[in-house]
């Protein structure tokens, strides 16, 4: 059985930054990549970034790219994102997600399980 559980997020303001993290339980962890999704109010998921097994490649949307870091640590089975210059269009819950299959998908359907998630609000 896989499990995925989210932390680390809260109420900041604008130009914080926030560390999330994803703990992964299960034996998949170290040869599968993992991402970063979330979803705004009102809004659809959408992809934030992935990082491959090794942790040696990533990939960011284009409306985070510069501001968070993909990483991984995979003797503690955790993915993280580091989230810097936060703004308020950063307010969503955050997913983290697993992906036996592909590698750096950007897909909803790249990915096998999901976390429960962890709201993150950005106040002005």
């Amino acid at each position: 059985q896989v499990q995925l559980v989210e932390s680390g997020g809260g109420l900041v303001q604008a130009g914080d930054s926030l560390r999330l993290s994803c703990t992964v339980s299960g034996r998949t962890f170290g040869t599968s990549a993992m991402g970063w999704f979330r979803q705004a109010p009102g809004k659809e998921r959408e992809f934030v970034a992935a990082v491959g097994w090794s942790g040696g490649s990533t990939l960011y949307s284009d409306s985070v790219k510069g501001r968070f870091t993909i990483s991984r640590d995979n003797r503690k089975n955790t993915v993280y994102l580091q989230m810097n210059s936060l703004k308020p269009e950063d307010t969503a819950v955050y997913y983290c997600a697993l992906d036996r299959r592909f590698g750096l998908g950007k897909r909803l359907n790249d990915y096998d399980y999901w976390g429960q998630g962890t709201q993150v609000t950005v106040s002005s």
